[in-house]
């Protein structure tokens, strides 16, 4: 069995697997299995056109060398058949291609729709640690350069090499039937033509593979520098990134470069091989015709065979780079889709108990003997033990690099603890389908992302079969009508992209109001309210006391204002909970959190 790609591994270009061309046809191979019978209808059609299309000449050659002299005969039966099969084969030939295109398009089409789809699931499933480690632009370039790639040799130049292989085989049979001494001379042209193929094999797909790479790279700049545009702008970084640009896309061209010199030597080689075969069995062909070892029809269909069994071939050397292409491209989106998530969906979950009623929905948490690190880094949370009863308000605080958002990762499962574990009402985390911890446990960030659409879309994706009356209750509770009413579409008002109609407060008040539609047993809020004013903070802060009751829930805060509707205080620092109390007896005491709290007083003053 071939292991998994994990995902805590580097993936990337000179890092794949060995055995990736492999996966790649596997990868392959299970897209099409559910189409075999339109593969089996499409094969049958191409078939039969090749088969009418390499006819033609041996008609032409009964008309020369039976048609021609029995009409000089005044019998023009031959000659007549002759002409009409030609016609015939011509015709069925082009309805062939024809309905072989359209087979192939529809065909394509659908293993690419399977394979987009494929690969945006799996990396939605893929997990925080993963989406960590790789660029979001390295995964648009997965979808659109690679995908790109692999279409354009599905849909269009994979009926071009099938057509021209064909054609080969057959040209090559009937030669050997019209006349196997100069068939021989034809194929002794094959020995060096197998040892050129094999040579650019090996060294083109190479060459794609670090064409695919460099794009990916300056996908990755872009999808970077338009995402942080103001950033950029604000910076005047333009210069800089223009050279990052430039020299990401140098390394594209040089890459592009190599690789179509090594197509100009492929093209170039069996071009030369070609003709150089053509001119001996012209040569030989001759000769044959004056010793009467052969007809003149023979060799006229020799000669037509020939142009169509090299003009194939150049048809071939096109192909063969855009497979090398296609192959590099399948290789690179094989590998994202044999990267298993490190935090995996349990094979035999287990359900939550009971609420405990319906006025109390919160649940439980509990740290047993955790311990947690980065991959192979230090310790972030060494031997970490901790109990938040259901229904309590628990703030976070301590210094940047503390343990904080460690800790919230692994309550909504973000990651699993290196040892130990994290429970809720009493079942490990690891032990829940990830439906229903999502159900569970809610966080709202700072990041405050909102998807394109509008704000009722956005809050209803807490709850998606949400009424309009439950979304508009839920933007009341956060404080967020009062924004809304003065918007001419209301919650219908479309947020634009990334939500840049909205402020940065407006936008954490969708998040609120998205998490408090998706009722939750747990709330999570990771300095949530970083980015509103005082009087927005002050509105969510009478809003949370209301909905956060009776409900479990953990804050990070690095503004103290937030800290005042926690029922308990947690200090962290190095990993470690050196304060634990009541928030009024923590700022009456002399400890780390009094000086904090001291020290916050003294900056509003």
């Amino acid at each position: 069995m071939t292991p998994a790609i994990r995902a805590d591994e580097d993936t990337e270009a000179e890092e794949l697997p060995p055995d990736i061309a492999r996966r790649a046809r596997r990868l392959l191979g299970s897209l099409a299995r559910p189409y075999r019978g339109g593969i089996i209808a499409f094969a049958v059609v191409v078939a039969l056109t090749i088969l009418a299309s390499v006819l033609d000449p041996v008609f032409v050659a009964l008309a020369l060398d039976e048609g021609l002299p029995r009409a000089a005969d005044g019998d023009v039966t031959a000659l007549g058949w002759a002409i009409g099969g030609f016609v015939g084969v011509t015709l069925l030939g082009g309805l062939g291609m024809w309905l072989a295109n359209r087979l192939v398009g529809v065909l394509a089409q659908k293993i690419m729709f399977d394979l987009r789809t494929r690969l945006f699931v799996h990396t939605q499933r893929l997990d925080l640690g993963y989406h960590e480690k790789s660029t979001s632009g390295r995964l648009v370039s997965r979808q659109t350069s690679d995908m790109e790639s692999v279409q354009q040799f599905l849909g269009y130049s994979l009926m071009d090499a099938l057509s021209a292989l064909g054609q080969m085989t057959c040209i090559a049979v009937i030669l050997v039937v019209l006349d196997w001494r100069l068939a021989l001379v034809v194929f002794a042209g094959f020995i060096p033509l197998v040892f050129t193929t094999r040579a650019a094999q090996r060294t083109q797909r190479a060459a794609f593979r670090r064409t695919r790479t460099s794009i990916a790279k300056v996908i990755v700049h872009f999808v970077e520098t338009m995402g942080g545009i103001r950033a950029v702008q604000a910076f005047r970084r333009q210069p800089h990134g223009r050279q990052r640009l430039e020299s990401e896309d140098e390394q594209y061209r040089d890459a592009n470069v190599r690789a179509l010199r090594g197509v100009a030597w492929f093209a170039g080689s069996t071009r030369l091989i070609g003709n150089v075969t053509q001119a001996a069995v012209m040569a030989v062909g001759a000769w044959f015709v004056i010793e009467d070892w052969t007809q003149i029809g023979v060799l006229a269909a020799f000669v037509l065979y020939l142009r169509r069994f090299y003009g194939p071939l150049d048809e071939l050397v096109q192909t063969f780079n855009l497979y090398q292409s296609a192959s590099a491209a399948l290789e690179k989106i094989a590998a994202v889709l044999d990267t298993e998530p490190t935090v995996e969906e349990p094979d035999h979950p287990v359900a939550l108990p009971a609420r405990r009623s319906a006025d109390a929905a919160g649940r439980e948490l509990a740290f047993s003997a955790v311990r947690f690190s980065y991959g192979e880094g230090p310790d972030i949370l060494p031997t970490f033990d901790l109990r938040i009863p259901a229904g309590q308000t628990v703030a976070l605080v301590g210094a940047t690099g503390a343990g904080k958002s460690t800790l919230v990762k692994l309550v909504t499962r973000f990651y699993d603890p290196s040892a130990g574990t994290v429970a809720v009402d009493g079942v490990d985390l690891r032990d829940l389908a990830d439906a229903a911890l999502r159900r569970s446990i809610v966080m709202v960030t700072q990041e405050s992302f909102l998807l394109s659409g509008t704000i009722a879309d956005n809050i209803r994706i807490g709850r998606p079969e949400a009424t309009d009356a439950e979304v508009e209750a839920a933007g009341r509770a956060v404080g967020l009508d009062a924004y809304v009413a003065r918007l001419p579409a209301g919650y219908a008002t479309d947020v634009r992209s990334r939500g840049g109609r909205l402020s940065s407060g407006q936008r954490q008040l969708v998040s609120f109001a998205r998490a408090f539609l998706a009722d939750p047993d747990v709330i999570v809020l990771d300095e949530a309210t970083a980015h509103l004013d005082i009087p927005s903070e002050r509105l969510v802060q009478s809003a949370l006391e209301t909905v956060l009751a009776g409900r479990t829930a953990i804050i990070i805060a690095h503004r103290l204002s937030t800290v005042e509707i926690a029922d308990r205080v947690l200090v962290m620092e190095a990993g470690r909970i050196i304060e634990d109390g009541e928030p009024a007896a923590l700022i009456a005491g002399t400890g780390r959190f009094a000086a904090l709290h001291r020290a916050w007083r003294d900056s509003l003053a």
